[in-house]
């Protein structure tokens, strides 16, 4: 029975984001949408536990929820021509549909599209999209998102909660923006995206360096994205960015968890699929032609490691040019830091280490354990070993990840036996 149960919410996650996506445009609340899907797939942990899962669980679950739906319409006596709408399947024009899932079915990459567009609407908060993007498109339950942002789960739903009812407050439509409003709800699921993968591919808190579904689910959603929008230069910048750094998930930890930095990992571990699918998604955007934009650019470096054979091989010096590039388009601080990272490598740790200390004013970078991190390994280059040592401990005090803790401690330590 546990075995059904779980490959029946396999199942379920799998279909969830086209279903309430078909859900959403005809209800029109993305909340009762929700609601609607969660209704079929009890449905269906009742119904398939007994009679096994159908060959086409997708039209099932498609056309319970349809029935709830129109049911849930009829009892609160909504206008006949949206019970016309909802009902077709019902009375004499039911013949009128050759496949139950029809009505939800021929739109459904717009449907996805406009479901992303909303979860990532501006409206929200970006903690609000982050958790309504992982419930409704990656199939995250509450406590799933709770626990891999390490926030108490009766947070979370408070989030997702509010998400929906400021969607349905501000009457968001279930339609696609256009021009500048386009522009800015795409940067927007972009960010989202982002933030998530990011959180999976180097946790800022907890007892885990990385967090691998995080990771797989933001790079999912980023691939249906590029798909649905495919003259997008930064939708495929974005996918290739993620292809290639899911890729040195499997060499990224140790036996016992413990972190692995680039330049030390065995690049025979690194997923070489997801190197070629990123390098192939770079491609793509770079070949929709104009100037590559920040994901692309971070995806642009990311593809100098991936076709580097050895750490050695590495061509730091145009990583360094394109985080010039990166650091013109879209400046910040922490794109400064990486900046030093690269001019230390390309050019001498001196180099680096200026940069460095131009940045340690930034009070953008208060508290930031990176600064540290990166002016502690400068410094130990340069031979001052006993100024590294203080930097990486003061960088260990700073983060709240355990297993980068222990990494920078043990650095510091192999400092304390240079003195």
């Amino acid at each position: 029975m546990e075995e059904v149960r779980r490959a029946i919410e396999a199942v379920y996650r799998i279909e969830a984001p086209r279903l309430i996506a078909g859900l959403t445009r005809l209800v029109r609340d993305v909340g009762l949408a929700e609601d609607l899907a969660q209704d079929a797939l009890a449905a269906a942990l009742q119904q398939w536990s007994v009679s096994g899962i159908p060959d086409n669980p997708g039209a099932w679950l498609t056309t319970t929820a349809r029935n709830r739906a129109l049911d849930l319409f009829r009892r609160r006596k909504v206008a006949e021509r949206t019970q016309a709408e909802i009902g077709r399947a019902r009375g004499e024009q039911e013949s009128a549909v050759l496949d139950p899932a029809d009505a939800l079915d021929d739109d459904v990459g717009d449907d996805l599209l406009r479901l992303i567009f909303i979860a990532c609407h501006p409206v929200l908060s970006t903690e609000a999209r982050v958790a309504l993007t992982l419930r409704l498109l990656g199939g995250l339950s509450t406590e799933e998102i709770a626990r891999a942002f390490l926030v108490a789960e009766p947070t979370i739903a408070q989030r997702i909660v509010r998400a929906k009812r400021t969607l349905a407050e501000a009457r968001v439509p279930f339609e696609l923006p256009r021009g500048d409003a386009r522009a800015e709800r795409l940067a927007s699921v972009l960010e989202v995206l982002y933030l998530v993968f990011n959180e999976g591919y180097a946790a800022t808190s907890g007892e885990h360096w990385t967090r691998p579904a995080l990771c797989e689910e933001a790079l999912r959603l980023a691939r249906i994205l590029a798909e649905l929008v495919p003259g997008e230069p930064e939708a495929h910048g974005l996918a290739a960015l993620m292809e290639i750094q899911a890729s040195r998930l499997p060499a990224r930890t140790g036996p016992g968890g413990e972190p692995i930095l680039l330049l030390e990992q065995d690049r025979g571990r690194w997923d070489h699929l997801l190197v070629q699918r990123g390098l192939a998604a770079l491609a793509r955007a770079e070949a929709l032609g104009g100037a590559l934009g920040p994901y692309a650019l971070q995806a642009a470096i990311a593809a100098c490691h991936a076709r580097a054979r050895t750490a050695e091989e590495t061509d730091w010096p145009r990583i360094a040019a394109l985080y010039d590039a990166l650091a013109q388009l879209a400046p910040s601080p922490v794109v400064d830091l990486n900046r030093a990272v690269a001019l230390g490598m390309a050019f001498g740790p001196a180099a680096g280490l200026a940069l460095v200390d131009e940045l340690r004013s930034d009070p953008a970078l208060a508290g930031y354990h990176l600064l540290p991190s990166v002016r502690g390994d400068l410094l130990r280059k340069l031979g001052r070993v006993a100024e590294a040592r203080v930097e990486f401990e003061h960088a260990a005090s700073l983060t709240r990840n355990a297993r980068e803790r222990q990494l920078l401690l043990a650095r510091a330590d192999a400092c304390a036996g240079g003195d």
